[in-house]
């Protein structure tokens, strides 16, 4: 599959993407999707796209076996922070 391909804007800004695209991401109709702007680029992402990139960049810092959602969790039980 080429990944590229030209598409026409329509009245009110509407894009169509083309079936190979959305079969390839796995989008149906009435899926939301996440618009970025990079570099001077639009991108489109899925939810489940953005919440990978999003666990990528802070498991940087984290480190891989850390989870921050069991910390916060054992914090609450303990009382901590109120």
């Amino acid at each position: 599959m080429k990944n590229e391909t030209k598409v026409k804007l329509f009245d009110g800004g509407k894009v169509v993407i083309p079936v190979k695209f959305r079969n390839a991401l796995g989008l149906d109709e009435g899926d939301e999707l996440i618009l970025r702007m990079d570099q001077g680029s639009l991108r489109l992402l899925t939810d489940k796209q953005a919440i990978k990139k999003a666990q990528s960049v802070v498991r940087r810092y984290t480190g891989k076996n850390r989870s921050l959602a069991e910390e916060v969790i054992a914090e609450r039980r303990k009382g901590v922070g109120y």
